[in-house]
C-alpha cells in the first residue's frame, strides 16, 4: 500500500482493501500517538474525543466509518502543516483546543436544557441575570415548528452551536448554513445569524471572553491596559500581521488570546438549579460527621477556615473552590511541540461523589501556547483573582431556586492541586535545586550525587515518631540515628512577611531576577492578593494520580531491573561508595578493572 494513498477510506467498509487501510492506519496510530494501550477513535461516532484499545477502534471503523474529511491525521501523528488547519487563524471561534471545549460544553448544554427552575421565581425581586436567564429558558421551551417533538428553541440552537464547533465552521459558513435551513423551513423559529445564535449562548452565562497578552508573557491587555498597543514592560507589539493571498491584502490580528470564562455568573446559575442548588448544602446538612475523613470537610483545613470566618461558614450556600492547572498538547501526538494550560476550578460544596464529575468541574480560562507560561502564570491568573476577590466581600445577589429567595453568595479559593513543577509555578517556591521541599523549606535535607548527577533528598525519617524504631536504625540508611524533630512548614503569613518587599518580575524576556530577590522564591504569589490566602492552614496540594505513578514506575523499574526504568544501575552504587554507606552494594572492582555488582535485596530476577 502507498503511504500517502488514503482512497481506500472512500470505499465500502466491508471490502479488503479497506480492511488492510484500516489495519495500516492503527498500526500507525498506535505508533505514533498513543497513549498506554489506547488511541483517540476517528469514528463518526466518536469524533476524535474518546480513547479506545485497538480492537474497539477497529471495530467502530467497520461498523461507523470515519470522521467526514478527515484526511489529515493530525490526532494520530501527522504533523499539522500551516495549509491545512483544523481551526482556521481567521475564526473567531476557533482555536487549537475545539475538542477539549467541546466535551465540557456538551456536558454544561445538557445541564441547562434539563434543568428544573421555579417558574414562580420569574415574577419575584430578581436581578436583572437572573430574569433573563429565566425568560430564555421559557422562550426556548417553544416548539421548533409546530408538532416537533425532537426539539425547542433553546436545544436546537445550542446543537447548531456545537455543529459549527464540531466540524470547524467559519462565522460566515454558519451563517450562510443558517439561511439555508431557515429558507427550507420557513416556519421553524432558527437563529436569524452567527451573532444571534452566539448572543443565546451567552445569555446562558456560557460565553467567554477575550483578552489580549503580550507574547512574551509580561502583561494582559485589560483593564486600564485595554486599548494600548504595545507591551509596556518589553515593548513588544501585541499584534501580528497576517496576509492574505488571494486577496493582496494584509490584516492585524492578536499575537496572543487569554480565553477566560467569567466566574460569577456560572456560580450564579448552579443555584438557579433546584436539585443543584440542595446538593450546594450537602457538606452541611447531609455529610456523615463520625470522624473518618470522606470529605474535604472533614479536613482540619476546612475546619480551622470555619473557624477563622464564622461569617462566611455560617452560610453553607457559600462555595468553597480548589484551583488546578497543568499543561496538555491539543494535538494528542508528541510528534508537535505545544503546551497550553487551561485552568480549572472544583466546587467542593458538592459531594465526593459528584464534585469531580467533568459537568460540576468549571475550566476557568485557556492560557494558550505554544509554549508553558511558568512562573509568568500569575499575569494571566488577574482576571479570575479580581472575581474572587470580589465574590469574598462584598460577595453577589443570586437566586436560590430551592427556596425562591435571594442570597448574598460569598465564595472562597481554599487551596491548589497541581503536580510538583506545577506547585512551583503557582506558589512561587522553586522545587528544583537544595531547598526543593516545600513543606521542609529552608530546612531541607538534600545531597548532591556526583556520579548520578541529581540533588538526593535524605532525612524522611525526622517525620517518624520519636520513638520509632526505624530511627535507630543506622545500617539500613546512612549509619547515623536520626533524634532530629520534623521539619516545620512556613505558615502564610510568615510566607507573605518574608516577601513583603520581594520585588516580582514577569515575562520572558526578564529572566534575570533583581539582586535583592534572594533565595528559593520567585516569586510572591498573586493569590496573597486574596484577603483569607495568607491565613489558610493548606495552600497547595500535590495530586495523587502523578505521585502514585511515578513511585510505582521507578519501583517496578528497580525490582524488575528494567533497563532504562531501574534506579540501581553503575552510577547510583558508586554513590554509595562515595557516601560511605551500604557497603554491601559498593561495586567491586577486580585485578583486570572490570567493575561487577552485587545483587541486592530487593532484586527480583529469576536468578
Amino acid at each position: 500500500m502507498d503511504n500517502g494513498d488514503k482512497s481506500w477510506m472512500n470505499h465500502l467498509r466491508w471490502t479488503e482493501e479497506y480492511a488492510a487501510g484500516v489495519n495500516y492506519f492503527l498500526d500507525k496510530a498506535f505508533e505514533r500517538a498513543s497513549q498506554g494501550n489506547e488511541i483517540l477513535c476517528p469514528c463518526k461516532k466518536c469524533m476524535n474525543r474518546y480513547w479506545h484499545y485497538r480492537n474497539v477502534v477497529e471495530g467502530h471503523l467497520v461498523v461507523h466509518g470515519f470522521v467526514d474529511n478527515y484526511t489529515k491525521w493530525v490526532f494520530h501523528g501527522e504533523p499539522v502543516s500551516s495549509r491545512n488547519t483544523l481551526h482556521p487563524i481567521n475564526d473567531d471561534e476557533g482555536s487549537n483546543l475545539r475538542d477539549d471545549i467541546d466535551g465540557l460544553l456538551h456536558d454544561t448544554f445538557r445541564n441547562v436544557e434539563g434543568e428544573s427552575v421555579h417558574e414562580e421565581g420569574v415574577r419575584q425581586g430578581l436581578s436583572e441575570d437572573a430574569k433573563k436567564f429565566f425568560k430564555l429558558l421559557e422562550e426556548g421551551k417553544q416548539e421548533l415548528y409546530p408538532g416537533c417533538e425532537n426539539f425547542n428553541k433553546l436545544n436546537f440552537t445550542i446543537r447548531l452551536y456545537l455543529f459549527k464547533s464540531l466540524h470547524g465552521l467559519s462565522n460566515v459558513s454558519f451563517s450562510d448554513l443558517l439561511d439555508l435551513i431557515r429558507e427550507a423551513f420557513p416556519f421553524a423559529q432558527i437563529p436569524e445569524s452567527f451573532n444571534k445564535a452566539r448572543q443565546v449562548i451567552k445569555d446562558l452565562g456560557l460565553h467567554y471572553e477575550k483578552i489580549h497578552a503580550c507574547p512574551n508573557d509580561c502583561m494582559l491587555f485589560w483593564k486600564d491596559n485595554e486599548k494600548v498597543d504595545n507591551c509596556s514592560v518589553c515593548g513588544t507589539s501585541r499584534w501580528k500581521s497576517v496576509g492574505d493571498a488571494s486577496t493582496n491584502s494584509r490584516s492585524k490580528i492578536p499575537a496572543k488570546v487569554l480565553r477566560y470564562f467569567p466566574l460569577k455568573p456560572r456560580l450564579q446559575r448552579i443555584f438557579m438549579c433546584s436539585e443543584i442548588a440542595v446538593a450546594m448544602r450537602w457538606h452541611a446538612n447531609e455529610r456523615p460527621n463520625d470522624g473518618n475523613l470522606r470529605h474535604p470537610a472533614d479536613g482540619e483545613a476546612w475546619k480551622d477556615f470555619d473557624r477563622l470566618y464564622p461569617d462566611f461558614s455560617r452560610d453553607p450556600r457559600n462555595v468553597r473552590l480548589g484551583l488546578s492547572s497543568d499543561g496538555f498538547n491539543p494535538f494528542r501526538t508528541m510528534s508537535i511541540s505545544h503546551s497550553s494550560w487551561p485552568v480549572m476550578l472544583m466546587n467542593y460544596n458538592l459531594s465526593p461523589w459528584i464534585c469531580m464529575k467533568p459537568e460540576y468541574i468549571m475550566l476557568s480560562m485557556i492560557i494558550p501556547g505554544p509554549s508553558s507560561p511558568g512562573n509568568d502564570i500569575d499575569v494571566y491568573l488577574q482576571p479570575l483573582i479580581a472575581e474572587l476577590k470580589e465574590l469574598w466581600e462584598p460577595g453577589r445577589e443570586t437566586y436560590d431556586a430551592e427556596t425562591d429567595q435571594t442570597f448574598r453568595m460569598r465564595a472562597a479559593l481554599l487551596w491548589t492541586v497541581s503536580d510538583f513543577p506545577a506547585l512551583a509555578m503557582l506558589s512561587g517556591w522553586s522545587t528544583k535545586g537544595k531547598l526543593a521541599c516545600p513543606t521542609c523549606n529552608y530546612d531541607t535535607c538534600s545531597q548532591y550525587l556526583e556520579h548520578s548527577r541529581k540533588m538526593c533528598y535524605l532525612g524522611h525519617r525526622r517525620v517518624l515518631p520519636s520513638d520509632h524504631k526505624l530511627r535507630k536504625d543506622k545500617k539500613s540508611f546512612d549509619g547515623k540515628e536520626e533524634h532530629r524533630p520534623a521539619p516545620t512548614p512556613l505558615s502564610g503569613i510568615e510566607v507573605l512577611e518574608e516577601l513583603h518587599e520581594f520585588n516580582n518580575v514577569f515575562g520572558k524576556g526578564k529572566k534575570k531576577r533583581p539582586r535583592d530577590n534572594k533565595g528559593p522564591w520567585k516569586k510572591r504569589s498573586i493569590f496573597f492578593e486574596l484577603p483569607y490566602w495568607a491565613h489558610n492552614k493548606l495552600r497547595h496540594n500535590l495530586d495523587v494520580m502523578h505521585i502514585e505513578k511515578n513511585i510505582c514506575d521507578s519501583l517496578l523499574g528497580t525490582l524488575l531491573e528494567i533497563d532504562g526504568k531501574s534506579k540501581d544501575h553503575v552510577n547510583s552504587r558508586n554513590d554509595l561508595q562515595e557516601m560511605g554507606i551500604r557497603k554491601e552494594l559498593q561495586p567491586i572492582e577486580d585485578n583486570d578493572g572490570n567493575v561487577s555488582l552485587a545483587q541486592s535485596c530487593f532484586s527480583m530476577k529469576p536468578e
